[in-house]
């Protein structure tokens, strides 16, 4: 593409909450199958919780509250039988090619990319993270247009800072991904309740009865006992690390425990006409009120980090929180698995 040449697609940019579920909506959408965030997370049965001591991010246990990064768009895409067509390279010139002929083309293309070297994201916002997802619609005078979904409006990256997003070194390197939708169905032929009533079960499976100490409701109660033990075991500095990892994967990275969980609630009141199941606008209440909770075990712990925290706010009370988080999530999968089967 000549960089004297502007070419920018009629791309609709919806600001989202997570990068993964807002770039596929996005992009499906532009295809004429208009599906949410909610209803990507959903369908792809994106919550989750584990709690693995023995994997560590930054020498510190790892706590998830979704599943992996690409699971969504994969179980997603086929549920509702749409194709994406991926291609990876070795040259950033290579790479950056491939892209323009897209745009060339009038194809929105989805981006893996690490997100600390994307210019336009504030100083304050940037790190280590090479499973960031954003769309490339457009490009003019040497800078790219660029639907992040996490940000309100679209925005301009230059060129050089969108190669070097794409070729981050470190864990999980993009490898110069990219991706766009080869195929959806007309929406008359997707069965989108069948693809909700799977989306719903996988997560009821993995939140209740997946074997082992470290998932689901179980994973919840077992990270609970490790934090009620935290300051006698490591003492009052190394716990405060172990929490803050916690806090920072809850509030920080994504949309969290809280986040994920009030996203769960949108999908399940969308889901209710979809399966012409009214109690899954009772569940949706439910789901948002646990989220509460995880906010409250957030809130209460940056102020334990920071040594601000009153008598009655310890390590002891956040157990206290968690395991009525589990105990809470526990019995609305199984009334919602009840309720779908």
């Amino acid at each position: 593409m000549n960089d004297s040449t502007a070419i920018e697609i009629p791309f609709h940019h919806r600001q989202s909450a997570h990068c993964e579920t807002g770039v596929l909506s996005n992009l499906v959408s532009h295809h004429g199958l208009e599906i949410s965030e909610a209803m990507v997370f959903g369908i792809g049965s994106g919550l989750f919780f584990g709690y693995f001591p023995f994997v560590r991010l930054n020498k510190l246990p790892l706590t998830a509250y979704r599943i992996a990064t690409g699971g969504i768009m994969s179980r997603t895409t086929k549920r509702l039988g749409i194709r994406l067509e991926w291609q990876k390279f070795r040259s950033p010139d290579k790479a950056m090619a491939a892209l323009d002929r897209m745009l060339e083309a009038g194809i929105p293309v989805g981006c893996r990319t690490g997100a600390y070297w994307l210019s336009y994201f504030p100083p304050r916002y940037r790190f280590h993270f090479n499973m960031h997802n954003l769309v490339a619609f457009g490009k003019n005078n040497g800078s790219y247009r660029i639907s992040d979904p996490v940000f309100p409006d679209p925005v301009d990256c230059p060129a050089e800072d969108l190669a070097k997003a794409r070729f981050a070194k470190g864990s999980m390197a993009p490898k110069g991904r990219m991706y766009h939708v080869a195929r959806v169905p007309a929406p008359d032929q997707v069965d989108l309740a069948r693809a909700v009533q799977k989306g719903i079960k996988e997560v009821c499976r993995s939140m209740l009865r997946v074997p082992g100490p470290f998932i689901g409701a179980k994973g919840i109660r077992y990270l609970a006992k490790k934090v009620e033990n935290w300051p006698s075991k490591l003492g009052d500095r190394r716990a405060a690390l172990h929490l803050g990892q916690i806090i920072r994967m809850q509030e920080e990275i994504g949309t969290g425990g809280g986040g994920f969980r009030f996203i769960y609630a949108a999908f399940l009141q969308e889901a209710a006409p979809i399966l012409a199941l009214p109690v899954l606008s009772e569940f949706s209440g439910r789901m948002t009120d646990i989220g509460d909770r995880w906010r409250d075990f957030a809130v209460i712990g940056s102020r334990i980090c920071k040594g601000r925290a009153s008598e009655s706010e310890s390590y002891s009370a956040l157990a206290d929180i968690l395991r009525d988080c589990a105990d809470r999530e526990a019995v609305l999968f199984t009334d919602l698995e009840d309720a779908v089967r």
